[in-house]
Parts: structure tokens; C-alpha cells; sequence
């Protein structure tokens, strides 16, 4: 990816595309937001996030929501959110998600001011934005570390998660989705978090699994990569994908 002189010169932090408009990248680095064009090569804005005692990130990503004006980033146990055109002030925090450090945030794709955070304290959290004081969901799912939290693009109660307890897990999530509630075999409906589930566990990985991502192409497939360079590719239970087709 072509980077213009500023950022050469800074540390960065992470790097991602605009979700809508695919020549622009925004790079964190310390307390900036830098946004290029990497067709033309150039830097198109320098966005500083304030913030009281300039605090440390780990990450930061856009949030497809809001206009994808929203850059989120995390630092120490908080995630936070600032509207690049106005970013004197967070546009919506979670003070205290975790109680040890925030590793990864993501952002449901269908349905709006849900996210999701994990960290260090082996835990998975879904949130509501607008009511952050306690998570709508949280998962002890892992052993070890969460290094990594991911929404499907299509079918949102997908969640896949990584962790230093060398474990993928995929869990599904029916109670918070965007999607319809599924049904039993008399035809009754189900209780939507007794659907909250664990539906794949993937441990073929010999090391911790520091990134998982889902397939653009297809929403049933996803990649893990660990420490010692394995890249894994797996897809969703067939039971289950049959499952969540029969809702669409």
C-alpha cells in the first residue's frame, strides 16, 4: 500500500479501508487518524482524536455505520468512537468494557450501535452504544487471550473469535441479530438466547491465533492465521448453515 511521507514517519497502529469508498485508507498512528488516497498517493487528512491524557491504542477501524463517518478505536479496557468532522469530542465510549486490556472491536454490520469487543481477560462482549453501562451479551468462551472478534458480513450472529488457547471458535449469536427467530420441529418458536451457542470449534492451529477474518466472497468460510505463520481455512458446519438459510 503506497504511504505518504507523514506516516513513514510516525508509528502505526493499524490500517484499513473506508467501507465505502475503496481508494481511502485510514491509519492510526499515536493519536491520529490519517486518511490517503492510495490511488493518487496522497495524504488527504490529518485528524487528531482528543482525548483527555492522550491515551495509548491498540486499534482502530471505520464503523460502516453512521455514514461511515465514525472512526472506533480501543485503548487500554475502553473502546471509543469519534465523528471525523467533528472530533473534539468521543461520539459514544465504553468506559471500563473489559477488566483487563481490550485487544480487538467490530462492528455489526446490520444492525445499528451494536459491537463487539474482546481482550485479555478471555472474554467476548456485544454492546449497545447507546446503553454501554452493561454488555447485552458476554461469552467465557476461550481459555486464553482473545486477540481477535469478527462479524459475518451477511448473516450477523455469526461471530468468529481467535485466542492464544490456539482455538477458533464460531459462536452463534440469535438473541442480538438482525435475523428472525428460527424454529423448532413443532413449528414453535424458539427462545432466542437459548440459541447463543458455540456451533464450530476449529484447534488444528499449534500456536496462538492472532487474526481470523471472514471470506468477502463467501459468507460461509473463514481464514485463521497463528503465530507460527499457519494459515488455516475453514467454513461453518453445513447443519448450521442449512439452519440459517431456512430462516432467510
Amino acid at each position: 500500500m503506497g504511504c505518504t511521507q507523514p506516516c513513514d514517519k510516525m508509528t502505526k497502529i493499524a490500517s484499513c479501508f473506508h467501507p465505502v469508498e475503496k481508494n481511502k485508507v485510514g491509519t492510526l498512528v499515536d493519536n491520529k487518524v490519517l486518511i490517503q488516497d492510495i490511488q493518487a498517493n496522497t495524504l488527504l487528512s490529518s485528524i487528531v482524536l482528543e482525548r483527555k491524557g492522550q491515551p495509548k491504542f491498540t486499534t482502530g477501524k471505520w464503523n460502516p455505520q453512521n455514514n461511515s463517518s465514525q472512526f472506533v478505536c480501543v485503548d487500554d479496557t475502553n473502546a471509543r468512537a469519534w465523528d471525523l468532522r467533528a472530533p473534539s469530542k468521543c461520539a459514544w465510549s465504553i468506559e471500563g468494557a473489559h477488566t483487563q486490556l481490550v485487544r480487538d472491536i467490530d462492528l455489526n454490520p446490520n444492525k445499528q450501535y451494536i459491537v463487539a469487543t474482546c481482550g485479555d481477560d478471555g472474554k467476548a462482549k456485544f454492546w449497545d452504544v447507546r446503553s454501554p453501562g452493561v454488555p447485552l451479551v458476554c461469552r467465557s468462551d476461550h481459555s486464553h487471550w482473545i486477540w481477535n472478534i469478527r462479524y459475518n458480513h451477511y448473516h450477523d450472529q455469526l461471530v468468529a473469535t481467535a485466542s492464544s488457547d490456539t482455538r477458533v471458535l464460531i459462536t452463534c449469536l440469535q438473541s442480538i441479530s438482525s435475523e428472525p427467530n428460527s424454529k423448532d420441529i413443532d413449528g414453535e418458536i424458539v427462545s432466542e438466547r437459548s440459541q447463543d451457542r458455540v456451533i464450530a470449534r476449529f484447534d488444528q492451529h499449534e500456536e496462538s491465533v492472532y487474526c481470523v477474518e471472514w471470506s468477502a466472497a463467501d459468507p460461509w468460510t473463514l481464514a485463521s492465521l497463528s503465530y507460527d505463520g499457519r494459515l488455516l481455512i475453514n467454513r461453518v458446519p453445513k447443519a448450521e448453515k442449512y439452519k440459517i438459510l431456512a430462516l432467510d
